[in-house]
């Protein structure tokens, strides 16, 4: 049993527009983000793991029910708008990974089906090349390079004859 086309789902040209015009809005959008940090900053500056947001949400639960708790070198105004903004952040990421997610093995699936169409392709055109039929051969000697695997220990002469050995097996 062939496994070609296991997705048979094709976006029309007018999803497509529609997909790109909202990556275009979204990237409009984002535009003010556009922090680019380097390997040493993102090492600095790191991801808060999880231990160190429970002691963030803890710190926020007593500066919110306990005021006259909070510390004055705090900018609290700021503690929040940082907190509103990675809380905001944190579910567009999911969102973007989660679609991500989808458009991947969505995509998994299509360059399997191409490459097994390909494969069939290739052996149609093997089985006309052998036969000389016009165009076939010149297509085949195309194709089979991507199929090429050195031989270990070979010399230039003895691979060209692991590969006039291959011509004939293949007739």
């Amino acid at each position: 049993m062939s496994l070609n086309n296991l997705n048979n789902h094709h976006l029309s040209d007018e999803q497509k527009e529609a997909i790109n015009e909202a990556l275009a809005k979204l990237e409009q959008a984002l535009e003010s983000l556009n922090i680019n940090l380097t390997p040493e900053d993102r090492n600095r500056y790191g991801r808060v793991n999880e231990q160190n947001k429970l002691f963030i949400h803890k710190t926020r639960d007593y500066a919110l029910s306990q005021p006259n708790l909070k510390s004055p070198d705090v900018d609290w105004a700021e503690f929040e708008k940082d907190f509103q903004s990675r809380n905001f952040l944190e579910t567009v990421i999911s969102r973007l990974n989660n679609l991500s997610h989808r458009c991947n093995n969505s995509k998994i699936f299509h360059d399997f089906d191409n490459y097994q169409d390909s494969l069939a392709d290739y052996a149609f055109t093997q089985f006309r090349a052998s036969s000389k039929m016009v165009g076939f051969e010149e297509k085949y000697k195309e194709q089979k390079q991507f199929f090429r695997r050195p031989r270990k220990g070979n010399t230039p002469s003895e691979a060209k004859q692991d590969e006039n050995n291959d011509l004939r097996d293949e007739k």
